[in-house]
């Protein structure tokens, strides 16, 4: 459903691939609550993300839980960043008729627009929190350094890198810290300079 709508409102902007780490085939209920909607997700079908491993892509965004935990390594600048969405399938289960489980597949549906619809800026906004808790998680590190607080400093450090942050970037942190620690200032304009 996801790549019928960024085909349907951001095909000018967004060039989209949809793929999974399980294929169960075309669900005819999303097919039908699509063409209700106005998008055609016939001729589509369901592919394993290894068929895009030769593809090179700025995003990936993970829409359900299982593919967010399982999420491969893509090569490059890929980032990746996740929109968790109820998965329709498991919410019919329980549907007593036809028309809930469809409902089901609506409010999904519905969902997923609006989130295409903030497509790109809402990726933007994602990477900005993400650089924010960057930044902040290496102040952390360097103000445990400059506090020389060990158990601190080791914490912030894993923390840090459970976040993917560069080891040269936990490095100036440190650096900086111990600067501060020093009071060696001019060095610390230089370090912090390079560091944001």
């Amino acid at each position: 459903m996801a790549e019928g709508w960024v085909k349907k409102l951001k095909s000018d902007d967004i060039e989209p691939y949809s793929a999974g780490i399980e294929t169960h085939g075309l669900n005819s209920n999303a097919v039908k609550v699509m063409a209700e909607a106005g998008v055609d997700i016939s001729n589509h079908r369901s592919k394993h993300v290894d068929e895009m491993k030769d593809l090179k892509f700025d995003y990936v965004v993970t829409v359900c839980g299982h593919a967010n935990e399982n999420c491969p390594v893509f090569p490059g600048k890929t980032k990746i960043t996740h929109a968790g969405f109820d998965d329709p399938p498991r919410l019919a289960e329980s549907a007593k008729t036809e028309e809930e489980a469809l409902d089901c597949y609506r409010r999904v549906r519905d969902q997923i627009k609006d989130f295409v619809e903030k497509l790109p800026d809402i990726l933007m906004e994602g990477e900005n929190r993400m650089l924010d808790a960057k930044i902040k998680e290496l102040i952390a590190v360097g103000a445990s350094v400059a506090a020389n607080c060990h158990p601190c400093v080791k914490h912030h450090t894993a923390k840090a890198r459970e976040m993917k942050i560069d080891e040269a970037e936990i490095q100036q942190a440190i650096d900086v810290g111990k600067m501060v620690r020093k009071g060696a200032a001019g060095q610390m304009d230089k370090l912090l300079e390079e560091l944001l």
